[in-house]
């Protein structure tokens, strides 16, 4: 078995990429006696939570995913961040290259409204390989490269900010089903409203006014 090691030097956004995207740099480190030939990778990002504190308004924002902070302790599970493939040209020793990971702005994703709940500081992140190693001298030898390879990296809560804003500055998302869309789109016809903005404050500031009536 061809024996590697992986690390996150880094992680930047992509500001020509078509959509949201994180660039992690990877350093790839194999047998320095040994050709790897080429490198086809299973990559998962996970989002470990229960590894940086949060500030009070930080946590508000995170109890629909964890619950009340007193529950914290059983809760704080790891979040699926993504599943990306990777394709490694061949080398000698080690070698470096660039993880692609796009990003959701869904807020039914967990670890899209993970993010947004942040004020600032880290996220710390574990990113988890698998896949097959092509090495050898004059030919191939096909070998694994196990689940238990990982690396951890601490990523800047600005970094996914500055991917997102790149694409949707001051904006969300929100996925809902076709018979809300068509009510909704049939309201803002009837209200003349200009915009999606427009219509769903009227309808925020009417509930508004009725709570405060009751």
């Amino acid at each position: 078995m061809t024996t590697l090691a992986f690390a996150c030097t880094g992680v930047r956004s992509d500001p020509y990429a078509a959509v949201p995207t994180l660039v992690f740099r990877l350093r790839i480190t194999g047998p320095a006696d040994t050709r790897v030939h080429a490198l086809a990778l299973r990559c998962q990002l996970r989002i470990e939570p229960g590894r940086r504190s949060y500030a009070e308004p930080e946590g508000e924002r995170l109890a629909d995913l964890f619950g009340e902070r007193e529950r914290w302790a059983s809760t704080l599970n790891p979040i699926q961040f993504a599943t990306v493939p990777l394709l490694v040209p061949g080398f000698t020793g080690e070698t470096e290259t660039d993880l692609v990971v796009p990003c959701s702005y869904d807020l039914e994703v967990a670890s899209a409204r993970y993010f947004r709940a942040l004020d600032g500081g880290e996220v710390p992140l574990l990113l988890l390989f698998s896949g097959t190693a092509f090495a050898g001298p004059g030919g191939f030898r096909v070998t694994p490269v196990p689940w238990d390879q990982e690396a951890a990296v601490r990523m800047p809560v600005r970094v996914w900010r500055e991917a997102i804003d790149q694409h949707f500055p001051g904006c969300g998302w929100l996925r809902l089903p076709d018979d809300l869309m068509d009510r909704l789109l049939a309201y803002r016809s009837r209200r003349a409203q200009p915009s999606w903005e427009a219509t769903v404050r009227e309808l925020l500031d009417a509930a508004a006014i009725e709570e405060v009536a009751r």
